[in-house]
């Protein structure tokens, strides 16, 4: 009989916001996995903060360790970045590894939330390109020589691509290099892959696809993994707020039992890449990433 690869799922809608903050846009982190009667259930936190956020999310992953169950970790933000940005900040070592040592050493993400974004994304605009391009978006007070508060120009064919491929596979994406608005991309990513990262320093973790390889997986693949941490698209698996709920809660909600509804049906394996060879396959497992879920 096949057997399940996950039996619990944890899924994240992030937040980039400068101060602590609940409610809708802020961070919603849903939990699906067995109660005391071996039954499937869902909860949702609502923490404050990222610092809360990192907290909560290592008592849960420590909870479910201590049980044997191993779970399945989703991001709304991407975990790479669109190929040749390691390139063009000249790092040695793998693309996705190297960058998110870079960011995690110049991202200064405070208890209560303040951050330094606009300006990590000035430096890496200065080292890429010696202009304010490509990430943009940024208050007034935040914008500077290097960063500026509207989108500066088109990407050209010699630019970075705007898009990872992952993000050309979905519908109405935003961009990474987005800084600051709604569904600022870049903001998420840049606070939020040093919490991915320490994350999953501190137990048997795999960052899909870089560690796992972009492909189906089988149980044989997680042998002695405790989780697995994904980037996923909530709106991929719109769900429809129940009375009182939110939206961003109805869509942890809605990924969360998107991916046990497959799982149990043993169809989540094949969400995990492409079964044949694929040409993109070296840039989404050195650099860019997949978005789970997402038409390979």
């Amino acid at each position: 009989m096949s057997q399940r690869l996950f039996q619990a799922y944890v899924m994240v809608d992030w937040s980039a916001a400068a101060k602590p903050t609940t409610g809708p846009d802020s961070i919603w982190i849903g939990v699906l996995k067995r109660n005391v009667r071996f039954q499937m259930a869902f909860e949702a936190h609502n923490p404050a903060t990222r610092a809360d956020a990192e907290k909560l999310l290592a008592g849960v992953l420590d909870d479910l360790k201590r049980k044997s169950e191993r779970v399945l970790v989703g991001f709304d933000f991407p975990l790479g970045f669109p190929r040749g940005t390691a390139a063009a900040l000249k790092l040695d070592g793998a693309p996705w590894q190297a960058l998110a040592a870079f960011i995690t050493k110049e991202v200064k993400d405070k208890p209560d939330n303040a951050n330094n974004r606009f300006q990590v994304g000035a430096k890496m605009n200065r080292l890429m390109t010696g202009e304010a391009f490509p990430f943009w978006g940024a208050p007034a007070r935040d914008e500077q020589t290097m960063l500026s508060a509207k989108r500066p120009r088109e990407h050209g064919p010699s630019d970075l691509p705007e898009f990872r491929l992952a993000e050309q596979a979905i519908k109405g994406p935003s961009s990474i290099w987005k800084l600051y608005y709604q569904g600022s991309v870049g903001g998420q990513a840049l606070t939020g892959i040093p919490v991915v990262k320490r994350l999953a320093e501190k137990r048997a973790a795999r960052l899909w696809p870089f560690e796992t390889g972009w492909k189906p997986l089988t149980p044989g693949d997680l042998t002695e993994i405790e989780c697995v941490f994904a980037e996923i698209y909530p709106s991929l698996y719109a769900a429809k707020p129940a009375a009182g709920e939110i939206k961003d809660q109805a869509q942890v909600r809605g990924a969360c039992e998107r991916f046990n509804a497959l799982d149990e049906k043993c169809q989540l394996a094949a969400l995990f890449g492409p079964a044949k060879d694929d040409a993109r396959r070296e840039a989404v497992e050195n650099e860019e990433g997949w978005i789970l879920g997402a038409s390979a």
